[in-house]
C-alpha cells in the first residue's frame, strides 16, 4: 500500500501546481497524473458534464492502483466530490476545503475567492468558508483571462496587471484581508496579485494547502513511503505536445515521459 502512487488529475495543466507541492512536500511518494486536455476546459461546462469527466478520469487512476485520489482542479472539487467518494473506496481530497480551511483564518473575517465561471457559480468555496466561520463576509469574483494569461507564460506582464486591477477592483473595494486562488493557474499570477492587492493582503494557494492536507493525511494514517525520489507518470487525453510545453512553468521543471491515452 505505502508503494502505490497518489493520483492527481485535472482538466489541463493547472493542477500540475498540486502536483509540484506534493512533490515538495512528499518528495519520496509515487504520482501519476492525468491532464483531460481532450476536454479541456471544465470551467465552462455544465455540473453534469463535469462529474461525468471527473469519473472517468478518476477511474483511469483507480484502474492503475492508486492509493489516494487528488481532484486537482476547482471546478470538479466543486461538483464532483460526492460522486467520487461514493464510486471509489479510497480517500479522495479536493482543493476547496484545504484552501477553505486557510482562509479562515482571516483577522477581519472578509475572504476573497477567485476562480473560473464554474468555481464562481457553484458557490463551493463560499460555503465551505461558512460551514468553518459562520460570520464570514464572502466576496467572489470570476477571472477568465487569469487561465490564457498563466498557459501564454504572461503572468508577470502589464496585460496581467491590467487584467488583475480590473477583476479584483470589487474585492478591494470590500477591503478583503485574504484571497483564495481558486484556481490551480492562479498561482503563477501570485506575484502580480499580490502588487495589486497590496502585502497585507493574505494569497491563499490552494495548491499548497491541498498538498499539506495530503501530506498531514499520509502521516496520520501511516501512508507516507518512507524513500525519496519517488516516480513520477503523466498521462494527458490529446497529443501532449503543448502540455509538455506549457506544463514547465507550472510543474517548476521538465515534463518527462507524458502519454496520451483514452478514457471514455
Amino acid at each position: 500500500m505505502l508503494h502505490r502512487a497518489i493520483g492527481i488529475f485535472d482538466s489541463g495543466v493547472g493542477g500540475l501546481t498540486v502536483c509540484k507541492e506534493i512533490i515538495r512536500q512528499l518528495p519520496g511518494e509515487n504520482l501519476i497524473y492525468l491532464g483531460d486536455t481532450a476536454r479541456v476546459p471544465y470551467g465552462t461546462k455544465s455540473a453534469q458534464t463535469v462529474e461525468r469527466y471527473a469519473l472517468e478520469a478518476a477511474g483511469f487512476l483507480v484502474e492503475q492502483g492508486v492509493k489516494l485520489l487528488v481532484v486537482a482542479c476547482n471546478t470538479a472539487s466543486a461538483v464532483a466530490l460526492p460522486a467520487l467518494r461514493e464510486r471509489y473506496q479510497l480517500p479522495v481530497i479536493g482543493v476547496i476545503e484545504p484552501g477553505a480551511r486557510r482562509a479562515v483564518h482571516s483577522l477581519n473575517r472578509r475572504i476573497g475567492v477567485i476562480g473560473t465561471e464554474g468555481t464562481i457559480n457553484s458557490g463551493r468555496y463560499e460555503e465551505a468558508i461558512r460551514t468553518l466561520l459562520p460570520d464570514a463576509e464572502v466576496f467572489s469574483a470570476a477571472c477568465p483571462l487569469f487561465v490564457p494569461l498563466a498557459e501564454e507564460g504572461w503572468a508577470d506582464h502589464e496585460v496581467a496587471r491590467l487584467a488583475s486591477l480590473e477583476y479584483l477592483q470589487p474585492l478591494i473595494a470590500a477591503q478583503i484581508d485574504t484571497l483564495v486562488l481558486g484556481c490551480t493557474h492562479y498561482p503563477l499570477l501570485r506575484n502580480t496579485l499580490q502588487q495589486v492587492l497590496g502585502p497585507s493582503v493574505l494569497l491563499v494557494d490552494s495548491a499548497e494547502e491541498t498538498a499539506r492536507c495530503v501530506a498531514e493525511l499520509f502521516r496520520a494514517q501511516g501512508l507516507e513511503r518512507p524513500e525519496h525520489g519517488g516516480q513520477r507518470d503523466f498521462y494527458v487525453t490529446d497529443v501532449p505536445t503543448r502540455f509538455e510545453l506549457v506544463g514547465r512553468p507550472f510543474l517548476g521543471g521538465e515534463l518527462a515521459k507524458v502519454a496520451q491515452v483514452a478514457i471514455d
